[in-house]
């Protein structure tokens, strides 16, 4: 390991603090359990990979998971990770289990959901109210008979009434997907007019950076476009009484919904280990979306061992995750109801009306565990903002951070100016897995740049090309092993044909993620770094080159917003070309280039130098944030972008063709 500044150490957890923390118990536990002691969480990691069934039992152990049927193995015998089946004969609910908390009556009057949008909503849901209101939906979603396997879709903001629809759908066993309403209407039917929802929950229309929007127009499309939806319901959230004409036959408003509902308990249907809970979707930037179906066990039990150990998460804290209903950290910030936990949503920008917004709503909600992404901290910095300045900061005790690597200067950003004494925990998965590969961990210190360790129960490792391991370099991020939240298939996929291409076709028996990222050896424990997609790696004169190694450098010039580097063809090699967008009234200089370049080769080598760097106005992003260097990459060949819908500013690709400056 590296003993410059380059992966200096940031933070270290209190003696008291390691001795707290849930994941220090669990490993006792555990070790009880396998009758040995384990000398790091290295050797504690590893063990739970070799044993994963007696791992993951104890997970399921430990997290108290309600079943109405015991499993009879917690894995199948074998060792090829495409055939491994986890707790075979068990039969438990969703649902059921994120409602848990609410079972105690000592839980009744506690707050379970808090839901807030810029222009000052506020709501709260009690365990109670949460409870009578899941009851209200799937009641109703049981008269007009829905049943286990259905589809129930949301086109909703991330607001609370999204929550009780997914639990209300999945209490039946229906199966769960959403799309957040800032998309475009291909967009959401090339989603939702693959797996064919009976119910659809939308809202009037959301709000973002000062503007309500209106969503019925596009519900209208969807309704005409997807025959397969009986049924609309509609909450009313920018207009009281909204107009619901041209909505077709069986249109609710929400409040009627619930209202007129039958008076029938709660149930839950216990269903299959892997019966199908969530389906989520690729990004679509080369085709339409592939089509994730998550298990209900996989995705409970992941999510359980992640926000309960990894995160510490429990009873007391107030948890939030900036996020919309269209990227799976909304499904993994709603897991957190099952550790009791206040859950907190929020529908709006995190810059409207400025960048203290998401920081007063920590302080108002008194939230212990703040989640986001790294372009919102890389956004924070640039702007100047300083929350832990002028906030009170004292109940936060992690900050989590995902979407893309968090720069190394990022954080810096974090320690010097939101708050030091804090758990920093830089997290990477995927919508993929629903969850994570590597992440957090409250007993060890964090260092600069890295992600604190390889999650428990993952056997992730970095290959080169040919899936040998790497102890030290750059390569290919891939899981040896079988985990419980694996997809349980691809929809539109019978033969399991596109399922094997996306993840086993490239590396020999092992899942391989897409991630180009290093290995960073410490006494304890493995940390790594993500140097950015294997998909966008550079590869000019043959050596490869993790985009987020420039990003970082580019970051450090004062007069660039963002940036997007990208391979261009050229004779038998490539060169890389580097696309920045500048402050307002900022012009690209000569001067400006050069500064770009020499903190380039200074901070790396000179094979990262661009050859060329444009100025353009705005880089594309998907939906969810995430930059998309392979559109523009097929923009500057004259190659086609075969779903622009799955942008979140597809204008912007239009900056980028037939550049003069590329001519030569």
């Amino acid at each position: 390991m590296s003993t410059s500044s380059e992966h200096r150490l940031l933070w270290q957890p209190s003696a008291a603090r390691i001795a707290n923390a849930r994941i220090t118990r669990f490993q006792q536990a555990y070790e009880a359990i396998r009758g040995t002691r384990f000398a790091d969480y290295r050797e504690f990691q590893r063990d739970t990979c070799e044993n994963a069934g007696t791992f993951w039992q104890a997970v399921w152990d430990d997290a108290g998971i309600i079943a109405g049927t015991a499993p009879a193995q917690a894995r199948n015998a074998t060792t090829d990770i495409r055939q491994a089946r986890w707790f075979d004969g068990a039969r438990l609910n969703f649902a059921e289990n994120l409602l848990k908390p609410g079972r105690d009556p000592a839980n009744a009057d506690r707050v379970a959901l808090v839901s807030r949008h810029e222009q000052g909503r506020h709501c709260t849901l009690t365990h109670a109210q949460l409870h009578e209101a899941v009851r209200r939906v799937a009641a109703q979603l049981r008269a007009h008979g829905i049943r286990p396997g259905d589809r129930v879709a949301g086109f909703m903001p991330n607001i609370a009434e999204t929550v009780v629809a997914m639990l209300a759908a999945t209490s039946i066993g229906a199966t769960w997907s959403s799309c957040s309403p800032d998309f475009g209407i291909n967009g959401v039917l090339d989603r939702f007019g693959q797996i064919g929802p009976r119910v659809l929950f939308c809202a009037d229309g959301y709000l973002y950076n000062g503007k309500e929007i209106d969503s019925l127009a596009r519900v209208r499309e969807i309704r005409a476009a997807i025959p397969s939806i009986e049924q609309v319901v509609v909450v009313p959230y920018r207009d009281a009484a909204p107009v619901l004409d041209g909505l077709g036959s069986n249109t609710w408003r929400y409040d009627d919904y619930l209202a007129q509902a039958p008076s029938t308990p709660l149930a839950f249907e216990q269903l299959p280990f892997d019966h199908p809970l969530y389906i989520l979707y690729s990004s679509g930037t080369t085709g339409v979306p592939k089509c994730i179906v998550h298990g209900a066990g996989g995705t409970l039990l992941q999510h359980a061992k992640e926000l309960l150990l990894h995160t510490d998460l429990n009873a007391d804290d107030v948890f939030f995750y900036y996020t919309t209903c269209g990227w799976m950290m909304w499904n993994w910030l709603v897991s957190g109801l099952l550790t009791g936990a206040t859950v907190v949503l929020y529908d709006g920008s995190p810059f409207a009306p400025d960048a203290n917004v998401l920081w007063d709503l920590a302080v108002e909600e008194r939230v212990s565990i703040f989640g986001t992404s790294a372009k919102y901290i890389a956004a924070l910095d640039k702007a100047g903002a300083k929350p832990g300045h002028n906030q009170d900061l004292s109940r936060l005790r992690t900050l989590l951070s995902t979407g893309s690597p968090l720069l190394h200067e990022h954080f810096d950003y974090v320690y010097r100016d939101i708050k030091a004494d804090l758990c920093l925990s830089s997290i990477s998965g995927g919508t993929d897995i629903v969850s994570c590969f590597v992440l957090g961990n409250p007993t060890l210190p964090v260092y600069r740049g890295e992600l604190q360790c390889i999650g428990l129960g993952m056997a992730v490792d970095i290959v080169d090309d040919h899936g040998t391991h790497l102890p030290a370099g750059k390569g290919e991020l891939v899981c040896r092993r079988a985990f419980p939240s694996m997809p349980v298939f691809f929809w539109n996929d019978s033969d399991g044909d596109k399922y094997r291409k996306a993840y086993f076709d490239h590396i020999a028996g092992a899942w391989a993620h897409g991630d180009y990222g290093e290995l960073c050896a410490h006494p304890t424990h493995d940390g790594v770094v993500i140097h950015g997609r294997s998909d966008a790696v550079l590869n000019p004169g043959g050596v490869r080159i993790g985009t987020a190694e420039i990003y970082r450098q580019v970051e450090k010039i004062d007069e660039v917003v963002e940036a997007l580097a990208c391979g261009q063809k050229q004779a038998d090699d490539e060169r890389v070309v580097l696309f920045v967008v500048l402050k307002p009234g900022l012009t690209l200089d000569d001067a400006l280039r050069a500064r770009i370049r020499t903190t380039i080769r200074t901070g790396t080598t000179p094979r990262h130098v661009p050859a060329k760097i444009v100025q353009v106005p705005e880089i594309p992003r998907t939906i969810s944030g995430k930059i998309v260097e392979l559109a523009v990459r097929n923009v500057i060949h004259g190659e086609p972008v075969k779903n622009t819908d799955a942008l979140a500013n597809p204008q912007a690709l239009a900056y980028f063709r037939e550049l003069p400056d590329l001519a030569d």
